[in-house]
């Protein structure tokens, strides 16, 4: 089987470097360009050359860029598109959702495989243990310059946890408790948060009932990570039909939360 030709956008960044030495250590993959965030030049519309080769572009870029390099790469047909950017608008989503009708993009704001795995087994065990005799708690830890709480990641979770128990996450999530706060409500997902030091990323959903506690984790060691999933992500989006995707779908939990 012939290599995958992999370009990189955003490729001067700490994770388009990351992910440049991940690629060019695999033989498998030929990284055959990099560029920046556009413009690209030749028009709107118009894929960088450094990317005309590839069989897939890996994207951590920005918002704005990936929305562009996605109509880009749609307006040509190609190539398909792994997009780890994030704060999206929903004009910008909704873009996006149009590419894919022309081309194959994963899109995900956690490319970490432990931590997409973690999201589809919280989905199941939330479908499956009853919301009148489990209580359900996210954990996360990271490191003291982090800005926003809780994590995304923990919303993630706690999105899994409301799917598999077919609610919306807003009608049972508790962020903060200070105070007389009165009895657990039934039915509600917990978050609780911890900053400090360097951690770079630890993440539990605990799953409480009076007799038994069931706790699914992951702890993040190194950055590189992302850039491994990323590579996942592009090894598999090889040959799907245009569409938009995630790393559930990777990872086969498609329809299981």
């Amino acid at each position: 089987m012939p290599p995958i030709n992999i370009a990189i956008a955003g490729a001067k960044g700490h994770m388009g470097r990351a992910v440049a030495e991940a690629v060019m250590a695999d033989p498998a993959l030929t990284l055959v360009g990099s560029f920046g965030r556009p413009p690209f030049g030749g028009g709107e519309h118009t894929v960088p050359a450094a990317a005309e080769t590839a069989d897939v572009i890996i994207d951590f870029t920005t918002a704005v860029a990936s929305v562009a390099l996605a109509e880009a790469c749609a307006a040509r047909g190609g190539p398909a598109l792994i997009i780890g950017s994030t704060g999206f608008e929903a004009d910008e989503l909704e873009r996006i959702a149009e590419a894919a009708r022309r081309i194959a993009i994963v899109r995900s704001g956690n490319f970490s495989l432990g931590v997409n795995m973690l999201v589809g087994l919280v989905g199941r065990a939330a479908r499956s243990l009853p919301s009148e005799i489990w209580d359900i708690e996210v954990f996360e830890a990271h490191h003291r310059r982090k800005i926003d709480a809780p994590s995304g990641t923990a919303l993630m979770l706690g999105e899994a946890a409301a799917q598999g128990r077919e609610v919306s996450l807003a009608s049972v999530e508790r962020r903060v408790r200070d105070g007389i706060t009165g009895p657990r409500t039934p039915g509600e997902i917990g978050f609780s948060v911890l900053r400090a030091g360097g951690i770079v990323g630890e993440h539990s959903v605990v799953f409480a009932a009076d007799d038994e506690i069931l706790t699914l984790s992951h702890s993040a060691r190194d950055r590189s990570m992302f850039a491994r999933g990323a590579i996942t992500a592009a090894r598999w989006v090889i040959g799907r039909t245009p569409g938009q995707y995630d790393m559930l779908d990777v990872l086969g939990f498609t329809g299981e939360i």
